[in-house]
């Protein structure tokens, strides 16, 4: 019934994916009863309508054969996914509580447990496998050493016959990278021209993808403006399977449950996919699954902040940052320039357990002093100060295009003989990594003049103010406007980031 199954189905469908067979236990129940109060369309249709080979067993509980015959005209199709649709009655064998709605999310009960195996003629202790049925499945363990062994033979016929492309495979599938591949990202200086850090992921993609064989990813219908096509590449599709650019048209959740698949396959791909920041509002279920199952899975978010402009309120992300930050074992990383984006690709591409978010700019920023991609592999790191002994009178924190800003401030409040240190806090998860001797040389514990800029919600930033310092951000949604003029109307600017230091100094 969910809407993410159709997403992914179709596309399964329009790519052809002949080898994926898909069984669905069609037992008419869901926890609310029989599926028929709300479910009761011709689900063989509407897979048949997407491009599915569909086979029915209409006697899943004891048709052994059927399911097997299945299975074999399943793996016969080769141009179709198959969908197995196996009719059988929920909680089978037991006498109250079989195809009832009851049995489907709780345990049956000594009682009934009882009853149930009476009714099946299971005379065993509970817990205990039967001879019969063991020596039925230890088959496989010699059938599988056979497979195994064939297949290590047919590799190294490969190996023999294609090298090159045999010490790829091997290195893709036992997760190496190649030596030096992070020297492909680029690097900048504050003389490069400025650019909107969607740009810049669209220049780390494309070196990467020459380098990392197993980078491939898309866009949910914007590659355009999320700027992640490899150019050297084209469309994977039914007939081009060796190209990397994946299209998963306006489907956002079936994008990223099917890049949870690719990271977790084992095959050493590595899935990038994207969308704009505000609408991972449509796919939160399966990053939250790539973060559960540490599936590295590189989300590639673009207009992350009322900077968009015009747009407006609906597609202006303003809490999205703060609740990423609070996911477990996500990387929420909002780099400010070339530098930053450089160094939150090297982030996301070596964390193969833990997927990363990049919230990348629409809007144009200038390459910063002082930014750089070791930096960023520390999640929060000292961009400019002018202070000594670790004592200065302020700190300024800031991220994404707002670090400018913070530069910016710090220059004004430098020209009054004030000492200010800036701190880009490009990802909260890698700095709280940090030693604590680390952390106090960044953020020293004696200094309480502190002012954070962002634009986004300030959820959370009180965990680097303290209850002195200050934060400067939206904590309403944006309007529809060009950014320069949102931004002074929200007070996102260097005058008030001045203003709110001289209260906390």
């Amino acid at each position: 019934m969910e809407g993410v199954s159709n997403e992914a189905c179709s596309l399964a469908g329009h790519w052809g994916l002949g080898k994926l067979i898909v069984f669905y236990d069609d037992n008419h129940i869901s926890i609310d009863g029989d599926t028929a109060i709300a479910f009761t369309e011709n689900v063989d249709q509407r897979f048949e309508a997407l491009g599915w080979h569909v086979i029915w067993v209409k006697e899943g509980n004891t048709d052994y054969d059927a399911i097997r015959e299945a299975i074999a005209k399943a793996k016969e199709e080769t141009e179709r996914p198959t969908l197995i649709k196996v009719t059988t009655t929920i909680g089978y064998g037991s006498p109250n509580k079989a195809n009832t709605y009851s049995v489907h999310g709780s345990a049956l009960g000594a009682k009934e447990v009882d009853a149930t195996r009476k009714n099946l003629n299971w005379s065993h202790e509970p817990f205990c496998v039967p001879e019969d049925v063991k020596g039925h499945w230890s088959r496989h363990v010699k059938l599988g050493a056979q497979h195994e062994a064939k297949w290590q033979a047919d590799l190294a016929a490969y190996e023999k016959k294609y090298p090159q492309e045999a010490a790829e495979f091997k290195s893709l599938i036992s997760g190496e990278f190649p030596a030096g591949w992070a020297e492909a990202l680029p690097k900048y200086t504050p003389e490069s021209a400025g650019d909107a850090t969607r740009n810049l992921s669209q220049a780390c993609l494309n070196a990467l993808a020459k380098v990392l064989p197993g980078l491939l990813g898309g866009s949910a219908d914007l590659a355009s403006s999320n700027m992640t096509l490899l150019k050297m590449f084209g469309d994977f599709q039914k007939d081009t399977p060796t190209e990397r650019n994946l299209r998963f048209g306006v489907r956002e959740h079936g994008m990223g449950a099917i890049c949870n698949g690719i990271a977790l396959h084992g095959s050493g791909l590595i899935p990038y996919c994207a969308t704009f920041f505000v609408f991972t509002d449509y796919m939160r279920g399966a990053m939250r699954i790539s973060a559960l199952s540490e599936a590295g899975v590189i989300y590639v978010m673009t207009h992350d902040s009322i900077g968009l402009g015009e747009d407006g309120p609906t597609h202006q992300p303003i809490e999205h940052l703060a609740s990423f930050r609070a996911m477990p074992n996500m990387l929420m990383l909002r780099p400010a320039d070339g530098n930053e984006t450089a160094g939150a690709y090297k982030v996301a591409v070596e964390n193969r357990k833990r997927p990363s978010t990049l919230a990348l700019s629409r809007q144009k920023l200038p390459q910063l002093a002082g930014t750089s991609i070791e930096g960023v592999e520390k999640g929060g790191y000292i961009i400019s100060d002018n202070s000594t002994g670790n004592k200065p009178d302020l700190i300024i924190f800031g991220t994404g295009s707002e670090l400018e800003i913070a530069c910016k401030a710090a220059d004004v409040i430098k020209k009054e003989g004030k000492t200010v240190r800036v701190v880009s806090l490009v990802c909260w998860e890698l700095f709280e990594e940090q030693s604590a001797e680390y952390k106090e040389s960044v953020i020293p514990a004696g200094v309480s003049a502190r002012v954070s800029v962002e634009a986004g919600s300030t959820f959370g930033w009180n965990k680097y103010l303290g209850y002195k310092g200050k934060a400067v951000g939206i904590d309403h949604f944006g309007a529809s406007a060009p950014a320069g003029i949102l931004y002074k109307e929200f007070g996102i600017t260097v005058e008030n980031v001045v203003a709110k230091a001289k209260e906390v100094m």
